[in-house]
This record gives structure tokens, C-alpha cells and sequence, in this order.
């Protein structure tokens, strides 16, 4: 599930934020794909759009990557 959830981030990530989606990795900072803070916080934003989710406003400020995304979606999806 977790690798579906990725390719979803990854896709947004390209689509909202203009990142070549091959630069894209599990292991990537946001920060390494070029997101400041705001553009953080948008993404975090419209990955809850995304997935129909809330993440708890504790765990959004230690959201800085895209494996710190992955499992914080996967935690309010269950």
C-alpha cells in the first residue's frame, strides 16, 4: 500500500510543485526538491485533498520529506 501512496505523493509533487517526477525519491527531503516551507505546507495540504485525510497539526510540522509524508498518510488512513 505504502508504494501506491508514494506514486500518489510523487504525482502530486510534480503536478502542483513543477518537480520532474523522476527526481522524485522515497528517500528525498522536501528541501532537496526545492519546497521552502510554504510550499511544504501547500503540498501537505493538498495531500490531504488528495487521500481524504486529516494529519493531526503535532505531526504536520515534522513532515519534511517524502517518506515523513508516506507514513504520516498512511497513519490517517487507517
Amino acid at each position: 500500500m505504502s508504494e501506491i501512496i508514494f506514486d500518489k505523493i510523487a504525482a502530486v509533487i510534480s503536478a502542483k510543485k513543477g518537480v520532474n517526477i523522476e527526481l522524485i525519491k522515497i528517500e528525498s527531503s522536501f528541501e532537496e526538491l526545492g519546497l521552502d516551507s510554504l510550499d511544504a505546507v501547500e503540498l501537505i495540504a493538498d495531500l490531504e485533498d488528495e487521500f481524504n485525510v486529516t494529519i493531526p497539526n503535532i505531526e504536520l510540522q515534522n513532515i519534511k520529506s517524502v517518506k515523513q509524508a508516506v507514513i504520516s498518510i498512511v497513519k490517517a488512513i487507517q
